[in-house]
């Protein structure tokens, strides 16, 4: 490849980062009806025809930010899981969900929230979806009965409990109770707390 065609193609992919972290950002900062390819178009002072040519609309680029959100999340769960001991790796998890899901209001919206072109659980599922949920496997013991099933549970649990405290059908004030409850619920069913 010529250094012309190489610089093309950094100045494309640097072109298509800042379009997903300006969108992110303006996402986080006024919400996801804030962005539109106008808006975009400003602030990342490029033509609409140009953002055009890297995503063909809004929905495009919710699903990149989301992508991106995706890999975001594995990193801090996977950073969490591995630095505690094995038994306290579940609550490490949640608790490294639940603050993703709080500091990433808009982020999460539109990973799990939002209606976005991308395959959970299936042959076709982007790798940073992939790895996040192995770091739900990983955290449980390797002896757990119907791990991935545990995890899936964990998983929608996390969720459901970020959800309603983000709309205030739950006072956040509870959260580390219920993620204690959860955790022992799931890992350690006679009971006994895991903090």
């Amino acid at each position: 490849m010529s250094a012309a065609k190489e610089r093309r193609e950094r100045e494309r992919t640097q072109r298509h980062q800042l379009i997903i972290a300006s969108a992110r950002e303006l996402a986080e900062t006024e919400g996801w009806e804030a962005v539109t390819m106008r808006r975009l178009a400003d602030i990342v002072e490029y033509s609409q025809p140009v953002l055009y040519g890297h995503f063909s609309g809004k929905d495009a680029i919710i699903r990149a930010v989301a992508v991106d959100g995706f890999d975001e999340l594995f990193r801090r769960l996977r950073h969490a899981r591995l630095a505690v001991p094995q038994q306290q790796a579940p609550l490490a998890v949640g608790n490294a969900y639940l603050e993703f899901a709080t500091e990433r209001p808009a982020l999460y919206e539109a990973m799990f929230v939002m209606s976005i072109d991308v395959k959970f659980a299936h042959a076709e599922t982007p790798p940073p979806l992939r790895a996040g949920f192995n770091e739900f496997v990983s955290c449980l013991h390797p002896d757990t009965p119907r791990r991935p099933l545990v995890a899936e549970v964990m998983w929608s649990a996390l969720h459901g409990l970020s959800t309603l405290a983000s709309t205030g059908r739950i006072p956040p004030a509870g959260q580390a109770e219920r993620l204690d409850f959860l955790i022992t619920q799931l890992t350690n069913p006679t009971g006994e707390s895991v903090t």
